[in-house]
């Protein structure tokens, strides 16, 4: 499972290079299930990795 979420936690790093995403558009460009982007984005987020802000309607993700 740990290796999952990390190379979950890549696919997420690989879909922020090119600029924050709000959630729906990090799930749809990563085709992960709501479970596998929470876990990666909890190990990044943990790690240091990624921003968050409020957008207008969800939760926006960049790099840190």
């Amino acid at each position: 499972m740990i290796t999952t979420i990390g190379e979950n936690a890549g696919a997420i790093w690989g879909a922020l290079q090119n600029g924050a995403l709000g959630l729906k558009a990090l799930k749809k460009a990563t085709k992960l299930k709501n479970e596998e982007l929470y876990l990666a984005l909890g190990w990044l987020a943990r790690e240091g990795k990624l921003t968050f802000t409020e957008g207008e309607a969800e939760l926006v993700v960049a790099l840190a």
